[in-house]
């Protein structure tokens, strides 16, 4: 039976997590389905017992293949790496660190099987560290009219978007080496597709502030994202996308990055003001003719960066700070107890013509 569907794995100083990703993505398959699946683990020179661990349980189960690489390239160029070996008509990205909620693979492949698209993307779940589970905002985008506008508003990473192998290889998309390198490959793949389809179903849980993680580590590589913007509108302007797209790109970029900027477990308060600086740089570089701030206190930060205002943003920035603690201050919060979910209940489809 022909493969439909492979995983790519990356791994790198996952221990205490690997076992519980790779144990999730063949549960409750039959033996068909099974037979549709193949498992590719990329042991990115992990530090750790990460490479052994792999070794062992693909000599005890048989179903998985494992790649070892000679030195550490970094998630995007690990996940490249994992492609090249890939004969499934499908590919999914899944990081080590998470992990698939119970039915996520006989959903996604019956989709894949009804459907056959250029992209799947599905919905997820944030978790917290003490178990907490969280809908990301992101998540709406996937359900009513779905339009190419809002499906760019999805966060883009690669692990919420099962791809056709073949349509990868056809537009030459890859991932480049460095932090956010989703940013110049998500994006693109939504843009070239020419079938896109939503499987409105909670497929992915994707574990949040763990120890280690890119997005709870602070460090000078955050400034990376710069140049992965950079990389997006060098292929925007290589194939002439449409305008509209072009503005809400934009809006999106500016708002991711000031995330980023006023996020203290990613930049240093010290480099704030630079990384505000560089905001402002990519505005006035890749501002897009016909683009108008959005509303609300979004918007004002929007128009802080376009006259470069680091002084006022950060005023703004710490009022909203001070009257967020004296209100959860005066709040009392009732504590709820919430398992993680066997089987998430949406069910319903839609797609992107």
């Amino acid at each position: 039976m022909d493969v439909l569907l492979t995983v790519v794995v990356p791994v790198y100083a996952v221990e205490g997590y690997l076992y519980q990703c790779l144990e999730s993505i063949r549960a409750g398959l039959t033996a068909e389905e099974n037979a549709q699946v193949e498992v590719i683990a990329v042991d990115d020179a992990s530090p750790d017992s990460c490479g052994l661990m792999l070794d062992g349980y693909a000599t005890r189960h048989g179903d998985l293949r494992v790649v070892h690489l000679t030195s550490n390239v970094g998630l995007g160029l690990a996940r490249n790496a994992g492609l090249v070996e890939a004969r499934g008509k499908y590919v999914w990205f899944v990081d080590s660190d998470d992990w698939l909620p119970s039915g996520s693979i006989r959903a996604v492949l019956d989709k894949l099987r009804e459907t056959e698209p250029d992209v799947l993307l599905i919905d997820h779940l944030r978790v917290h560290e003490n178990g907490r589970l969280q809908t990301d905002a992101s998540s709406p985008m996937l359900r009513g009219t779905v339009t190419l506008d809002r499906l760019l508003a999805v966060q883009h990473t690669a692990w919420n978007r099962i791809m056709r192998r073949d349509f990868l290889t056809k537009h030459d998309l890859r991932f480049p080496a460095g932090w956010y390198e989703d940013v110049p490959f998500s994006n693109p793949v939504l843009l070239a597709a020419e079938r896109v389809e939503v499987l409105d179903r909670v497929c992915y849980h994707y574990r949040v502030g763990r120890f280690g993680a890119i997005t709870a580590t602070r460090s000078e590589r955050h400034f990376e994202a710069f140049e992965q913007w950079d990389r997006l509108y060098a292929w925007l302007d290589a194939t002439g996308v449409d305008q509209a797209l072009r503005i809400r790109l934009f809006t999106l970029m500016i708002s991711h990055l000031l995330v980023v900027a006023g996020n203290d477990s990613r930049v240093h308060p010290r480099r704030r003001r630079q990384f505000f600086r560089r905001i402002a740089g990519l505005y006035r570089r890749h501002r897009p003719e016909g683009y108008q701030p959005p509303v609300g206190t979004p918007g004002i930060k929007h128009r802080l960066v376009a006259i470069n205002s680091y002084a006022m943003y950060s005023a703004l920035r710490t009022g909203y700070r001070v009257a967020g603690l004296r209100r959860r201050s005066t709040e009392r919060t009732p504590v709820v107890s919430q398992d993680l979910p066997s089987a998430p209940q949406r069910v319903q489809t839609t797609s992107l013509r």
